[in-house]
Order: structure tokens, then C-alpha cells, then sequence
């Protein structure tokens, strides 16, 4: 059993507990790889696995990440006229992957030495726009794993010349957002792959730039001109370049006797070339000396990515391999790889790996020789470097560090000193990153930095007032072209959101700042969980109050199209905004989790059904559709000659369509006219009473006391599920669904709402006697509440919810409240 791993048990607590950015590094064997592939079972965060190649992207498991985000293979320099004239395709995003950025917790980027800093700002660019955050990284957390001894990033002259200007390295440790951050660096020290001390310490030297005499002289021990192993040795020459590699494999196939083999692989669905894991086309002999290219997928795990053995038959559709050390063959069947894409599941809102294509093939490649760079992450008993023409940093230490023992490595030819030289960037990242190693009491202090960084945010009303505000503005700033209804008077429900909610949110934020003093865990301080839950309490029941008859039932209507489509997305961001944050606050009311706080506010994110920009839609009913055709000829002349009157156009008094609405549905009340789409403040203000006269006097002359609504004609209305419901005002529409047999809960999912407003809509009807108290609450409810109401005779709510206990609401309280004002009237 191996000994615990401090740092990588250490990586995992930052990864689960904290919101910190990581850079996980070590050398060559230390276990990286391993740590990634367990990730998904170590933390419960939303996360995707990224990679700067289409290779490292399949060995972890994950994707491109220019393919995720969209990238460009060209430089990325942000306010260039080439960047700004493809900045739409950058950003031209499907529906599903806006949903997994906005509800992202983490993003993993494996094998970050070859990151590009450009590249990595290019991804901050990115989420920061699809998160609406000016935070880095649009707030998410980074994992970095990587090795920046080993392979490099890959900058053409021309393109270096053109970054030079903007970073001071082309590593991604240079990225402008990532100088924002505090990036902490876990090095894991243990080595797993080699054992011999003294490998290990020529190792490290080469690693650090730290290669004397002594050293090289016992490294190039290991040269041995014109080296020509054993067949059943297993050796693999790794080599700079493709083509060296792919001529010694054919050279050798070519010299074996006996036939030819070709294997074709079966591709399907989406699985690109530059991904392919294997050959297309497998050309085999037996005698061939091949390398596994992946790890056995079956319970016996007979063979691992990497490992080396020669081809003993080819029985019909099995191949076997017989490997240096092993007494049996292994019989080796194709195997199928998988290209993944990320989907959001839409019960649970978790981010999911969906297969979008499949790639059939023996899992085996020729072997004699392979590049060092696609050696990256494989271990070999027995290796012949040559790295004569090494041209990238960190290739000779990657080829050296790939052998488990000194004595199964041979040099083709000999190491000098300049072939292993480390960017001096690096030295002082590396030096930078060891002075401040991570501790458990960073640790500590990281995971409650997290904690109130979250209920600070939480309780963040800024973005909302700012929202709302611009709302308010761009409808009163347009009045005279805007016709508003289905809202109560919006600039009062701004008003009292600012002296309430958003004034008190600030004090609270306050108070959570003094209270955090004592630098306690949030999630385990009783004190800090009591007042969470009070004002979680408290908000709901405000934003219920505020919001769900103003920006909640607001509909507007104008001709002006550019203006239509303005008002509407600010109108679709202020409501997203009272949806994210009502469901962070009601995560806090029965306690604390950052988890549970990070799920509920994105599926908030995902839920959210944004109201699409409509044309000025066909009127809801047309002359076909009016019974009171007496009415609506009284009513023409009415708004003919008040026209007259004022010397105005008739549609400035009322449109024809809003007219024939108004004949169709009758209303009784100056709330009923508002409700009806295309009234507004002004026409109620300056004609509602004379509408509700002619209305009256037609209704008291014909006798009508109820109106039968004919079904509407146009197609939009016919679509819309709520149909049967959406005839009064906001607080009609709940009683009509509870009427239909709707519970509140079904309710207030339906139409977006939180339970406790549709609570206090109907506790308004049981106010005014329309609605019974025992449709509500049953006799033992009515008595538990009305006794706790008449022992409290200031009717504190906060005092009597917390005598009664969890069992029941706030909004049970204020039903039984307006039975006992209902019963008082009716006393009278």
C-alpha cells in the first residue's frame, strides 16, 4: 500500500473546498495524470476537462480547448482589428454551451506547459463575456496541470513579434488575467514512476538547468554508437520529428518476412482526424514490435498505455502480443475510443459528458520508434533517445524522464549541456512558486475566503439595482411611445426595492463583515447560520412583495422595433437577475453550503426562459370576435370625438386594436382596463373613467355580469400554455389556477414564481372573502396560527413563524391574518 500523498491530498482539498486557482506541477511521474483521471469522484463542482491538443485532450478525458470555446489558431490580441472583425464567430455560441459556461464551477486544463498565454486570455475573454463577470475568468475556479520543464508552448516567429508587445513570455503563467489572481502552486514531490535515487538526481538536474560535468559524463555513459538492440529487448526510439519516427517504423516492418496485415478502423459520428488515437489504417506483420496506446479497459489490466511488446500471431481477428517480462500472450481485441462533448442534463442541471463519436481500433501502434512528443505521460522499461535535434524546450527532459531506470536508457547520440537549456521565465516562475508552498493553514484560510466570498456575493444587490434602474429609466424616458400594463406602478416598486431590499442587502453585507471578524468557517458558525436564515426569511418575503406584480407581470408594448427590442432585453436580464439571486438567497434559509449555493444559482441560470422580442402582434381578438357591436360603435365615437376635442390623431387617444380588446373583454374596474395589453398609465389617467362609464352603462343597459371570453385568434396566444389563465391581473391568475385544482407549489412553478407569492396573491382573496380559509388551511392549522396570533398583539410575524417552527410558512400566517381582517369587516 503506498504512503498518503500530502501534496496531492492537499490539491484535492483546494480543488473541493475553494475557490483558489491551482497550477499542479511536478516531475515526470509524480502522479498528475492520476490525480486528474480520479477528479470526477473528488469534487462535486460543475467541471470540464480541457487541453491545448487534440492528443493531451483525449488522454484526459476531456476536450480542445480551442474546440470549447471557439478559438481562432491565430494570436490572440485583444482591441486588434483582426480580432474585432471575427469576434462574432468567436462568440457565436450554441444555446447548451452558454448554459455550461453561466453554471461552470471549474475548468481543468491539462498539460498547461503548452498554453500559450494568449491562448489563455482568449478564454478569460470568453467567460467573462458568456458570465456577464469582470471578474477572471468570469469567476471561474482553474485547475492547471502541468510540468513547464517538459513541452512547450509553439510560437512562430512572426507570431512572437506580434505578442512581444503584450506579454513578457509566451507560458501561460504570463497571461494578463491570470496576473490578476492569486495562483497558487502545489508541486508533488513523490516520484512514482522511477526509484533509483541516482536516476532521479540526473534527472532533476537536467529539469532545473542544473547539469555539471560530472553529471553529463554519467549520463553519456549511456551512449552507444550504432546501437542496435535484440529483438525480444523491446526497445523504442523516441526521436525529435514525425518523420524520423514513422521512417524507422516502415524500415523496420518493411525488413520482417511474412504478410502483411491491415487493419481498418471503423470511425463514427463525430471523431476528427487530428484526434485519431491510433492509425486509420493499422498495417501489421507479425514479428512487429508495437506499443498499447491505451490502458485495458477489462479487469485483468494486462496492459497500460505505453507498454511494449512484439506481435507472436494474427489468428483472425485477435492479435497477440507477447511483452518483454511476461511468461503469456495477451490476445488483444479492438477497442473503442470515445469524443465527448459536454451537455447540461435538464432534471439535474449537472454538466454531462455526451459521446458524439466513436473510433474502432486495435489499441496497438508501431513501436520501434515514436516522437517524444507524443511520449508525454507513457513510461518505458527500455528506451534509445535520440535527441540529437532536440528544438523545443523540455524535450530531452521529457524523452529521459519517460525511462523507469538509467540502465534501460541508450543515447544514440551524446547530450551536450546547450541541448537542455530552461527558459529563464521559468526559473523565476518556478523560484516565485516556492516560496509561498501551500499549508493546511492556507488551506483553512482559503476555504473560509471562499465561503464569504460566496454570501458576500449572495447578498450582492448592486447588479440588480443597476438593472432595475436602467429599466425604469428606458420606460419612463419613453412614455409617450411605450404603452406598459399587467404591472402595478413600476417606479414605486423601484422605489421601494431601493429603500428596502437594496439598502438593506448593503447593511446586511455589513453586518456579515463584522461578524466575519472572527474568521470562523460560515458553514459551521451557529451565529452566522441564524442570522442567514432570518434574512433569508426576510428577503424571499420582500422579493415576493416587490417584484412579482411589477418586473415579474410586466408587459409593454411599441412600434418602435430597435426600442421593442432594447426594453425586452433589459427587461429579460432584470428578471434573470430577481430569479439567480431569490434562489441564492433561499438556498441559505435552512443553512450554509457552497455547493448547494453554487447549484442553486446556476439552475437558476439554466431555468431561466428569457421572453423572445415579438413583432406588435396581431390583436388577441379582432371585429370577428366582439358580441357588443353597439359598444364598440359607442366607443368609437366617443374617441372620434374626443380626437376632435383635443386636435389630435384617434390612435393617440387609443388604438383601434387596444379598442376592440377593450369590447371583448368588458372590465369592470380601472385594475381590469390596465391589464388589458396596449393600456397604459396615461390612457387610464386620461380616459380610464370615461371608458369605465360608456362600459357600465352598456353592462347595467344589457344586463351582463359575466363575461365569456371567446378563444383568441392568433396564433401566439394559441401557443402559450397558460392560455386558460392569463385573463386579469397577476393575482387573478393564481386564483383561477388554484380554482382549476392547482396546488400553490404546482403554481408557482409554473408561472416562475416562488411559493410565497403565490401565498400573498391568495391570502389578498381570502381578505376580500373571494377565497375560504379552509381551501388553505385545514382546522388544526387555522387553530395552531390563531392562537399564536391573538397571544402576539403586534402580530410580529418573524416572532410568531418562530414559535410555530419549520412546519409551517410565512405565508400560512398572513392567510390566517386575512381571514381574521375578512371576519372583522364582515362583523362590522
Amino acid at each position: 500500500m503506498s504512503p498518503p500523498n500530502h501534496e496531492l491530498q492537499l490539491a484535492g482539498d483546494f480543488v473541493q473546498y475553494t475557490g483558489s486557482n491551482i497550477f499542479l506541477t511536478g516531475k515526470a511521474g509524480t502522479g498528475k495524470t492520476t490525480f486528474l483521471h480520479g477528479l470526477h469522484e473528488q469534487t462535486p463542482k460543475r467541471m470540464i476537462i480541457t487541453a491545448p491538443t487534440g492528443v493531451a485532450a483525449m488522454n484526459a478525458g476531456g476536450v480542445t480547448l480551442h474546440s470549447f470555446f471557439q478559438l481562432p489558431f491565430g494570436p490572440y490580441v485583444p482591441g486588434s482589428d483582426a480580432y474585432d472583425n471575427n469576434r462574432q464567430r468567436h462568440f457565436r455560441f450554441s444555446k447548451e454551451k452558454k448554459q455550461i459556461i453561466q453554471s461552470l464551477d471549474l475548468l481543468v486544463i491539462d498539460e498547461i506547459s503548452m498554453v500559450r498565454a494568449d491562448l489563455l486570455d482568449a478564454v478569460d475573454a470568453t467567460l467573462r463575456r458568456h458570465r456577464h463577470s469582470q471578474q477572471p475568468f468570469g469567476g471561474v475556479q482553474l485547475l492547471m496541470i502541468g510540468d513547464l520543464h517538459q513541452l512547450s508552448p509553439v510560437a512562430k516567429q512572426h507570431e512572437w513579434g506580434l505578442l512581444r508587445q503584450h506579454y513578457e513570455s509566451v507560458y501561460f503563467f504570463s497571461s494578463k488575467a491570470l496576473r490578476q489572481t492569486e495562483l497558487l502552486t502545489i508541486e508533488l514531490k513523490h516520484i512514482y514512476r522511477q526509484s533509483d535515487e541516482k536516476f532521479i538526481q540526473i534527472l532533476n538536474r537536467v529539469r532545473e538547468n542544473k547539469l555539471d560535468e560530472p553529471t553529463l559524463d554519467v549520463l553519456n555513459e549511456r551512449y552507444v554508437e550504432g546501437f542496435m538492440p535484440d529483438e525480444d529487448q523491446g526497445y523504442i526510439t523516441l526521436t525529435t520529428h514525425n518523420a524520423s519516427a514513422e521512417s524507422i517504423n516502415q524500415t523496420r516492418l518493411k525488413e520482417l518476412d511474412g504478410r502483411k496485415y491491415v487493419f481498418n478502423a471503423e470511425v463514427s459520428g463525430e471523431f476528427p482526424e487530428q484526434i485519431f488515437p491510433t492509425f486509420l489504417q493499422l498495417t501489421l506483420k507479425k514479428g512487429a514490435q508495437v506499443m498499447f496506446v491505451r490502458n485495458d479497459p477489462s479487469s485483468e489490466k494486462l496492459y497500460y498505455n505505453g507498454k511494449i511488446g512484439k506481435i507472436t500471431a494474427i489468428i483472425g481477428k485477435t492479435i497477440f502480443v507477447l511483452c518483454p517480462g511476461d511468461t503469456t500472450e495477451i490476445e488483444v481485441d479492438p477497442i473503442s475510443w470515445e469524443n465527448i462533448k459536454y451537455t447540461i442534463n435538464d432534471e439535474s442541471h449537472e454538466i454531462e459528458e455526451k459521446v458524439v463519436g466513436k473510433f474502432e481500433q486495435y489499441p496497438l501502434k508501431l513501436a520501434w520508434a515514436i516522437t517524444i512528443h507524443k511520449s508525454q505521460g507513457l513510461t518505458f522499461e527500455r528506451a534509445i533517445i535520440d535527441a540529437q535535434a532536440a528544438f523545443a524546450h523540455g524535450q530531452v527532459y521529457v524523452a529521459l524522464s519517460r525511462c523507469k531506470t538509467l540502465e534501460g536508457l541508450v543515447l544514440s547520440s551524446p547530450i551536450s549541456s546547450r541541448g537542455v537549456d530552461t527558459d529563464q521565465a521559468v526559473l523565476r516562475f518556478d523560484e516565485l512558486g516556492r516560496k509561498h508552498p501551500p499549508s493546511e493553514d492556507m488551506l483553512q484560510e482559503a476555504k473560509i475566503s471562499y465561503q464569504q466570498k460566496l454570501l458576500y456575493e449572495c447578498f450582492d444587490f448592486r447588479l440588480l439595482a443597476k438593472r432595475l434602474g436602467y429599466l425604469v429609466h428606458l420606460l419612463t424616458r419613453n412614455a409617450r411611445v411605450v404603452q406598459v400594463s399587467g404591472a402595478d406602478d413600476l417606479e414605486l416598486a423601484e422605489r421601494q426595492a431601493r429603500e428596502s431590499i437594496f439598502t438593506v442587502g448593503e447593511n446586511f453585507k455589513n453586518q456579515l463583515y463584522t461578524i466575519f471578524q472572527d474568521h470562523n468557517l460560515p458553514e459551521t458558525d451557529k451565529h452566522i447560520l441564524e442570522r442567514l436564515a432570518k434574512a433569508s426569511s426576510w428577503f424571499q418575503e420582500k422579493f415576493a412583495a416587490i417584484f412579482a406584480d411589477s418586473v415579474q407581470s410586466l408587459h409593454f408594448e411599441t412600434d418602435n422595433k430597435e426600442l421593442r427590442k432594447t426594453i425586452n432585453n433589459v427587461l429579460n436580464n432584470c428578471r434573470k437577475e430577481i430569479g439567480t439571486k431569490l434562489a441564492g438567497i433561499k438556498s441559505c434559509e435552512q443553512g450554509f453550503s457552497p455547493t448547494v449555493y453554487l447549484r442553486a444559482v446556476s439552475a437558476a441560470e439554466i431555468d431561466f426562459q428569457p421572453s423572445k422580442v415579438k413583432k406588435n402582434q396581431v390583436p388577441a381578438y379582432t371585429e370577428s370576435d366582439i358580441d357588443h357591436p353597439e359598444l364598440f360603435e359607442t366607443l368609437r365615437d366617443w374617441r372620434k370625438a374626443k380626437a376632435t376635442e383635443l386636435d389630435v390623431a384617434m390612435f393617440q387617444i387609443l388604438y383601434q386594436r387596444v379598442l376592440i380588446q377593450i369590447v371583448v373583454c368588458l372590465p369592470e374596474s380601472l385594475r381590469e382596463l390596465k391589464a388589458i395589453p396596449g393600456v397604459g398609465k396615461k390612457t387610464i389617467q386620461n380616459y380610464g373613467k370615461d371608458i369605465l362609464e360608456h362600459i357600465c352603462r352598456y353592462r347595467k343597459k344589457h344586463k351582463i355580469e359575466t363575461v365569456s371570453l371567446p378563444v383568441p385568434k392568433t396564433s401566439a396566444n394559441i401557443k402559450t400554455k397558460k392560455s386558460s389563465y392569463q385573463q386579469g391581473t397577476t393575482k387573478d391568475i393564481s386564483l383561477k389556477m388554484f380554482s382549476a385544482g392547482k396546488t400553490i407549489k404546482e403554481i408557482a412553478k409554473e408561472r416562475g414564481f416562488v411559493e410565497s407569492t403565490i401565498e400573498i396573491h391568495l391570502s389578498f382573496f381570502v381578505e376580500k372573502g373571494r377565497l375560504g380559509i379552509d381551501k388553505l388551511l385545514n382546522a388544526n392549522q387555522q387553530k395552531a396560527i390563531a392562537k399564536e396570533l391573538a397571544a402576539d398583539k403586534e402580530n410580529s410575524l418573524g416572532a410568531i413563524k418562530e414559535r410555530l417552527g419549520e412546519e409551517y410558512s410565512y405565508g400560512q400566517i398572513k392567510m390566517m391574518l386575512a381571514h381574521q381582517k375578512f371576519m372583522d369587516v364582515t362583523a362590522e
